[in-house]
C-alpha cells in the first residue's frame, strides 16, 4: 500500500507539460501522437487490439485513429475537431492537443493551441514548407508560445535524405526569423516507423540532435510563467458566515502571500491579505494556476470582475487598445455593431473601430481590408464601455488575451491577443472626427555621412559577437580585446550580459521569452553603435544558432563577426567565478546552457579559439588579425 501511495505521490508531483501539434493536411500528425502513446507504452492492449483488428492483414495498426474519434474524420481521413490526449512518462505528464490542419479549421487550431507551453508543427519532407506550415508557426508565434518543435515527417520516404532536411529547415528558419519564437528545434522523424519519435533512429546517423520525446521531457517552460506581477481576477465571492467573506478565483500570474499589501481594481481601495485558502487548507503562498480563496484584513467592496493586484505592480486600466484578432466565426466581423468582450472575469461590450491591416500568413505582408471574414488574422482597433485590466499579451498571456461573443446567438466569434495600449494619436473613427491629424513620425537619416565616421574614427564599424558557455573565457577575451584596441587607438564599446542585466535588460527574467528579448535589446544597441561609426564588443551566451542568426541579421552580415569561445563543460565548470553550475547543480538556476538547456555551437564562426590550449593574448591577437584581414581597422 505505501508504494502504491507513493507511486501517486510522485506521479501527482511530476510537471505537467501542455503542448500542441499541427501542420497541413495528412502530414501525420496524428500518427506521430500516436507513436508516441504506443512507444511510450501509453496504449491499453484493448485499444492496441481493436487497431489492429481494423488494420489490413500484414500491416501495422492505423496509430493516428488514437486521436481522430470522430466519425466524419475517421471517413475523410483528416482531423477536423481538437483531440486531446493525456499520457505520462517516468519525468512528466503530458496533455496533447491535436488540432486540424486544414486551412478551414485554422481557428480550431488556435483554439487547441491557446494553452499550451510548445507546439510541434509537422512538415512532410516530401512536399517541403508550405503555406499552412507558416499559417501554424505564425499562429504559434501570435499566440506567445516560446518553445516549436518542427517535425519533418515521412523521411522514410526520400531515403532518410540529409540533404532533403537540411533544405527544409534552411527555408523554415528563414521565415521563422520573422516570428518572435526563441527556442526553434527542427528534427527528422518517421511517425509510421518510430525513426527519432522516442527511440533514436539508426537510419540517420547524420542527425546527432534529440528526440521528439526528448525534447518534450527536457524543455524548460515553468521559467515562461509571469511570477511579477499579481493578477488575481475575483470569479466569486462567499460568503460562509455573517463573521467571513472570501474571494475566490485563480491566479492568473504573480505570487501572493498572507500580509501582502493589495490594490482592488477598479476601486483602488488598499488593504492586506489576511489568509490565502485552497481546498486543502490555508497556504504560506499561492501562484499560477492555483485556485484560491482570499481574505482581506479590511471591508472593502469587492465583487465579481474586480481584480487584486499589488499596488506597485500595476495592469493597464483600458477602454481603447488594439490586439491581433483571428476570427472565427462565418458570418464576417461586423464594425457598425457592438459584440460582447470577455476577459479574465470582466464582461463588458466593446465596438471595432477599425481595422489596421490583415496578415498574409504566408508572407507575413500587411493587406489592407475594411473587415476580417472566418479564419483571418489581423490587427484591430477597439473600444470597450468599461475599463478592462489588461498586459499586453507578451508580458501575460491570461490577462492579454480575450474572446468576443456575438450577444444575439452567444457564438464566439473571435480570440484577440492585445497589443497594447491605442496611442494617443490613434482614436476610434467616431471620436474627435473632426480633429486634425497629427502629424506623423518617420526615421530621420543622419547628417553625417559614413564615410567620414571612417575617415574620423580610422576604422570601420562592426560587432564582435563572443559567445561561449559561462565559465569558457569570453569576459576574459572581451576585456583584453578591449584594452587592445583602445591601446590602438581604436574607437570600442563592451556590452557584456552582466551589464545589460544591471541596467537595459534589467525588467527581464530568465525565461526562453526574456533571454530572446534580451538578445534583441543588446542587437538593436549594437546597431546603433555601428551606425555611430563605433566598434562593438558583445560578450553573451547566445546559446541557439537561431537566435545567433536573427541578432546577425539586425547588425548586418556585414557588420557582423562571429567568435566562438570554445571550452569543454568539466573545462568551464572548474574555472567559473559565477556560481552558476553550482546552483544549477543544488536546482536553484534554471536553463543554465549546456547543462539543463542546450548549447548549439556555431557551425560556422568567424573565429574560433579556445580558452583550454591559448592564453587571452593570443586569442585577443587572432581577433585582431581577424579584423585588419576584413577591413574593419584602418593601418595607422
Amino acid at each position: 500500500m505505501t508504494d502504491i501511495q507513493t507511486f501517486l505521490t510522485q506521479n501527482e508531483e511530476k510537471e505537467l507539460l501542455r503542448f500542441s501539434t499541427a501542420g497541413s493536411v495528412d502530414d501525420g500528425k496524428s500518427t506521430l501522437i500516436g507513436r508516441l502513446l504506443a512507444d511510450s507504452k501509453n496504449i491499453y492492449e484493448d485499444h492496441l487490439a481493436s487497431l489492429k483488428q481494423l488494420a489490413r492483414k500484414d500491416e501495422a495498426p492505423d496509430l493516428a485513429l488514437l486521436l481522430d474519434g470522430l466519425k466524419a474524420e475517421r471517413e475523410q481521413g483528416i482531423t477536423i475537431d481538437v483531440a486531446y490526449r493525456y499520457f505520462s512518462t517516468p519525468r512528466r505528464k503530458f496533455i496533447i492537443a491535436d488540432t486540424p490542419g486544414h486551412e478551414q479549421y485554422t481557428r480550431n487550431m488556435a483554439t487547441g493551441a491557446s494553452g499550451a507551453s510548445l507546439a510541434i508543427v509537422l512538415v512532410d519532407a516530401r512536399n517541403g514548407v508550405l503555406t499552412q506550415t507558416r499559417r501554424h508557426a505564425f499562429i504559434t508565434s501570435l499566440l506567445g508560445i516560446q518553445h516549436l518543435v518542427v517535425a519533418v515527417n515521412k523521411m522514410d520516404m526520400v531515403d532518410y535524405s540529409e540533404e532533403v532536411f537540411s533544405a527544409i529547415r534552411h527555408e523554415f528558419l528563414d521565415y521563422a526569423a520573422k516570428l518572435n519564437v526563441s527556442d526553434i528545434r527542427l528534427v527528422p522523424v518517421s511517425a509510421l516507423l518510430g525513426d527519432n519519435v522516442v527511440e533514436q533512429s539508426d537510419r540517420m546517423p547524420w542527425y546527432h540532435g534529440q528526440t521528439v520525446l526528448d525534447i518534450l521531457e527536457d524543455v524548460q517552460f515553468l521559467t515562461d510563467r509571469n511570477l511579477v506581477d499579481l493578477r488575481f481576477p475575483v470569479q466569486y465571492v462567499i460568503r460562509p458566515d455573517q463573521d467571513a467573506r472570501y474571494y475566490a478565483g485563480s491566479v492568473l500570474s504573480g505570487v501572493v502571500r498572507p500580509g501582502d499589501e493589495v490594490l482592488i481594481l477598479p476601486g483602488q481601495n488598499r488593504t492586506r491579505v489576511k489568509s490565502v485558502s485552497s481546498f486543502d487548507g490555508d497556504l504560506d503562498a499561492a501562484y499560477p494556476p492555483m485556485s484560491i480563496s482570499l481574505q482581506l484584513e479590511d471591508e472593502v467592496d469587492v465583487s465579481r470582475g474586480d481584480m487584486i493586484v499589488h499596488p506597485r505592480n500595476l495592469p493597464h486600466v483600458v477602454w481603447r487598445f488594439e490586439a491581433m484578432v483571428v476570427w472565427m466565426d462565418e458570418a464576417p466581423m461586423d464594425p457598425a455593431r457592438h459584440y460582447l468582450i470577455k476577459q479574465t472575469t470582466q464582461t463588458a461590450r466593446v465596438s471595432i473601430d477599425h481595422v489596421d491591416y490583415r496578415i498574409d500568413v504566408d508572407t507575413l505582408h500587411k493587406v489592407n481590408v475594411p473587415c476580417l471574414s472566418l479564419n483571418e488574422i489581423g490587427r484591430v482597433a477597439l473600444t470597450s464601455n468599461t475599463p478592462l485590466f489588461s498586459d499586453a499579451y507578451q508580458n501575460n498571456r491570461l490577462t492579454g488575451s480575450f474572446i468576443l461573443v456575438d450577444y444575439l446567438s452567444n457564438h464566439t466569434v473571435a480570440a484577440g491577443m492585445i497589443i497594447d495600449r491605442l496611442p494617443e494619436d490613434r482614436v476610434p473613427m467616431d471620436v474627435d472626427a473632426d480633429s486634425e491629424p497629427r502629424a506623423a513620425t518617420s526615421k530621420r537619416s543622419s547628417l553625417v555621412d559614413p564615410d567620414r565616421r571612417v575617415a574620423r574614427y580610422g576604422q570601420k564599424p562592426c560587432t564582435i559577437w563572443i559567445t561561449g558557455l559561462v565559465g569558457s573565457g569570453k569576459s576574459a577575451v572581451t576585456y583584453g580585446l578591449e584594452k587592445a584596441l583602445y591601446e590602438a587607438g581604436y574607437s570600442v564599446v563592451v556590452l557584456d550580459s552582466s551589464v545589460v542585466r544591471s541596467g537595459l535588460s534589467r525588467d527581464l527574467g530568465f525565461s526562453a521569452a526574456d533571454q530572446a528579448e534580451n538578445l534583441r535589446r543588446v542587437a538593436e544597441c549594437a546597431a546603433m553603435l555601428n551606425e555611430s561609426g563605433l566598434i562593438v564588443i558583445a560578450s553573451f551566451i547566445s546559446p541557439g544558432e537561431e537566435s545567433r542568426r536573427q541578432v546577425a541579421e539586425r547588425i548586418g552580415a556585414g557588420r557582423y563577426v562571429e567568435v566562438f569561445v570554445d571550452a569543454s563543460l568539466d573545462w568551464c565548470r572548474r574555472h567559473d567565478t559565477t556560481g552558476c553550475y553550482e546552483q544549477s547543480d543544488r536546482g536553484l538556476l534554471r536553463n543554465l546552457a549546456g547543462v539543463d538547456y542546450p548549447y548549439e555551437k556555431p557551425r560556422d564562426p568567424a573565429l574560433t579559439v579556445s580558452s583550454e590550449t591559448d592564453p587571452v593574448d593570443r586569442s585577443v591577437t587572432r581577433i585582431v588579425e581577424l579584423m585588419k584581414e576584413r577591413g574593419y581597422l584602418l593601418p595607422r
